[in-house]
């Protein structure tokens, strides 16, 4: 069942982003609460003298920060439920308005406190870590003037996305994570195709800056390929500074989607 063709299919995207973002925060909050429980662990370590009395309270802390911790994962396992309906009704791939998606998982028992603060360390490591090759997409916010300009540039987005995974298979993508741009036509590719996104947010404090800020970041990742579409001078500086480092780029700035030489 979808909520398309409802009195409230208007609000599906507001009320949609507001759930997820319910289990988000939840698993956040729970996270919150294991940090400081590990901060305790490790005191709790520090402090161990071999006595009944300090075993008992380390093992206790212990206890309660897995069961937080497996409350947070069932929340983020809630979230990405929530977030794939989300992608269905509206056709967009579910980002938090600040921080990362990422779900820790749950291990199995540990056994001491040591291994509990080893494996929840590995375990953030692990979840901030994006493996394979990485492709850096770039495009701007595109108005049409009709759906089947719209469709065909759409096409032409998605082909070229398919096309460059062809080539690298372990491929993760690299974006600047704005929603109400194309970005979010190829967030929604890569959550649908089970490929990792990695997100560079625009640090606001750096003004004007800011953009090519995060060109420079992305860039330092050394990517396969650079996929270019319309966009800003943020952009075409993008392009020309992949080129200058020998980056291959995919140059789809041309007429919806194709190849300038296309037009």
């Amino acid at each position: 069942m979808t909520m398309t063709n409802t009195s409230i299919e208007r609000d599906i995207e507001d009320l949609g982003w507001g759930l997820v973002n319910l289990f988000h925060r939840a698993a956040a909050k729970k996270h919150g609460l294991v940090d400081r429980l590990t901060d305790e662990i490790r005191l709790l370590l520090a402090e161990q003298d071999g006595s009944e009395i300090s075993t008992n309270d380390l093992e206790e802390k212990i206890d309660l920060a897995k069961k937080v911790e497996e409350s947070a994962g069932a929340f983020e396992t809630m979230r990405d439920v929530a977030a794939s309906h989300y992608m269905r009704e509206t056709g967009r791939s579910w980002v938090p308005s600040s921080g990362n998606r990422i779900s820790l998982g749950v291990t199995a028992a540990i056994v001491d406190g040591h291994a509990f603060l080893r494996a929840r360390r590995e375990r953030r490591l692990e979840a901030n870590t994006a493996r394979g090759t990485p492709v850096v997409f770039a495009g701007g916010r595109l108005a049409f003037s009709n759906d089947e300009d719209m469709k065909i540039f759409a096409d032409n987005l998605l082909a070229t996305l398919n096309k460059v995974r062809a080539h690298v298979g372990d491929m993760y993508l690299v974006h600047g994570g704005d929603m109400k741009g194309i970005e979010r036509l190829a967030a929604s590719w890569a959550e649908q195709n089970g490929v990792q996104q990695v997100r560079f947010g625009l640090d606001r404090k750096l003004g004007d800056r800011a953009g090519f800020r995060r060109n420079e970041q992305m860039l330092s990742l050394r990517p396969r390929f650079v996929i270019a579409f319309q966009g800003n001078g943020v952009t075409e500086r993008l392009v020309i500074e992949a080129k200058s480092r020998k980056i291959r780029v995919v140059d789809r700035r041309g007429r919806l989607g194709t190849p300038p030489s296309a037009q």
